[in-house]
């Protein structure tokens, strides 16, 4: 028996292209949101923005809601 993920649309991360489309509104590349991020606490790279608008890991949404301004909800697809 296998484990059937939950895929809305077709993708099993609901938050990454709600990152993209956040970074895309504040007018910053992937680059520009990584060093916010490292500023905040969260060393990464452009690289790893790439890898999180892919797939986002849970600890991840607060620090990309407040150096992309957005609140949490918003990148859970769960308020507008």
């Amino acid at each position: 028996r296998s484990l059937k993920i939950y895929r809305p649309g077709g993708r099993c991360n609901i938050s990454g292209e709600r990152v993209r489309r956040a970074r895309e509104r504040a007018g910053l590349s992937q680059e520009q949101l990584a060093v916010r991020l490292q500023l905040d606490g969260l060393g990464l790279t452009q690289k790893a923005i790439s890898r999180m608008e892919t797939g986002v890991a849970d600890y991840e949404l607060v620090h990309l809601a407040r150096a992309l301004e957005v609140g949490v909800l918003e990148l859970l697809g769960l308020e507008p």
